[in-house]
């Protein structure tokens, strides 16, 4: 068999099935930056009112959407990374329900 249709079990002796640390943490990223841009949407669609923080606050509503992403994703986020992990573990040549 060649190197380049071995399978990722033969070179990596891992089972595709199982996320790797790397797996996990890059389909939580991707809900971060997922949610961090739904956010900044919602941001975005709010009048300022009377105690708007000017031009300081739009400057920064950005860093602030991101953080808010990264602080959901962290704590369970909205289940975008489970489905994320998914298809990761699909492109590996592997079974994501372990079947």
């Amino acid at each position: 068999m060649s190197p380049l249709s071995t399978p990722a079990t033969a070179t990596t002796g891992a089972a595709p099935n199982i996320p790797t640390p790397k797996s996990k943490e890059t389909a939580q990223a991707f809900e971060a930056t997922f949610i961090g841009q739904m956010t900044q949407l919602m941001l975005e669609s709010v009048e300022e009112g009377e105690f708007s923080g000017g031009h300081g606050e739009q400057m920064f509503r950005g860093v602030l959407a991101e953080n808010l992403g990264t602080a959901i994703a962290a704590k369970g986020g909205i289940g975008l990374a489970p489905a994320v992990m998914d298809q990761i573990i699909k492109l590996q040549g592997g079974n994501p329900h372990g079947n």
